[in-house]
């Protein structure tokens, strides 16, 4: 399902391949007019909506398709992998919007129903993708007209966002967006452990420890792990420790060894061979292009 006049709006907004700022700081564009292979990231709580173009995420086992049909609703910053699909006759365009918590919490809030109790029933998905319904895709519109105007976009920015995620929230990932500020279950035990995984990078952080810290016993613990980010903790610490020292290295703030530090690494070599392992290059060569 394509829309002339999202794919239009943005358009006229992007002036060069890769990320755009916009009128307002949560909400970016982004297109590109050549494919990218598969490669390892991490986005923040966001929506990402496609105009044209089309991704596929992979999480673990799972494959996420997403395209001008649908939109990716991404609720924790897990790393994974992303390969996109773009040529010079039909280059990719779309946009991503932030999940600010506090809107997120004051809307969930304003739509207060009967929490829904876990039991048996699988977990909520942190990331998504979602079929794009006319109330989405006006809501889009509407934000994207907002961004086309100066005076716009400072008076009635804020709401145009907070339309689109209440959108998403009707949508089918509106049970994962919700978990996020209900505090209730395993999902949100699990949530609090990464969270804590994220702000605690450069520690020593053991299994047994973070079980403890989500008032589960170690197998119950790994269960629920890997069902909401489809990889065991220990992976997962290896991929987000990874990443954060790529981030590091594309921003020049440090070197191989203090980057190996700040992330948690004692050993710089055991560091760099899982970085050439994960990425394809070792830190040294990437931050020489870099």
């Amino acid at each position: 399902m394509g829309c002339p006049e999202m794919l239009a709006l943005i358009r006229q907004l992007v002036k060069h391949d890769g990320i755009s700022e916009t009128l307002l700081p949560e909400v970016f564009l982004f297109s590109s007019h050549k494919p990218q292979p598969r490669v390892p990231l991490m986005y923040q709580p966001s929506l990402c909506i496609i105009a044209q173009g089309r991704k596929i995420g992979y999480l673990g086992d799972r494959e996420i398709h997403y395209d001008e049909g649908h939109y990716l609703v991404q609720t924790l910053p897990l790393p994974f992998e992303c390969e996109t699909f773009a040529s010079e006759e039909t280059p990719l365009f779309g946009i991503s919007v932030s999940i600010n918590a506090a809107t997120l919490a004051e809307l969930v809030l304003a739509l207060a129903g009967p929490q829904s109790k876990e039991g048996n029933a699988e977990l909520p998905k942190p990331m998504d993708s979602v079929a794009m319904t006319i109330g989405m895709e006006e809501a889009v519109i509407r934000l994207l007209r907002a961004l086309h105007d100066l005076q716009a976009a400072r008076v009635v920015g804020s709401n145009r966002v907070r339309d689109v995620i209440f959108e998403a929230l009707q949508g089918a990932q509106g049970p994962a967006l919700k978990a996020l500020v209900q505090n209730q279950g395993h999902y949100s035990r699990i949530v609090q452990v990464l969270t804590q995984m994220h702000s605690e990078l450069a520690d020593e952080i053991s299994v047994e420890q973070l079980a403890r810290r989500a008032n589960m016993s170690l197998s119950t613990f790994h269960h629920h792990f890997k069902q909401v980010t489809r990889s065991s903790p220990i992976q997962y610490l290896k991929r987000l420790r990874l990443i954060k020292a790529q981030l590091l290295l594309s921003h020049d703030e440090l070197n191989v060894t203090q980057t190996a530090s700040a992330v948690g690494y004692k050993s710089v070599n055991q560091f760099s061979r899982d970085y050439k392992r994960y990425f394809g290059v070792s830190p040294k060569q990437y931050y020489s292009i870099v």
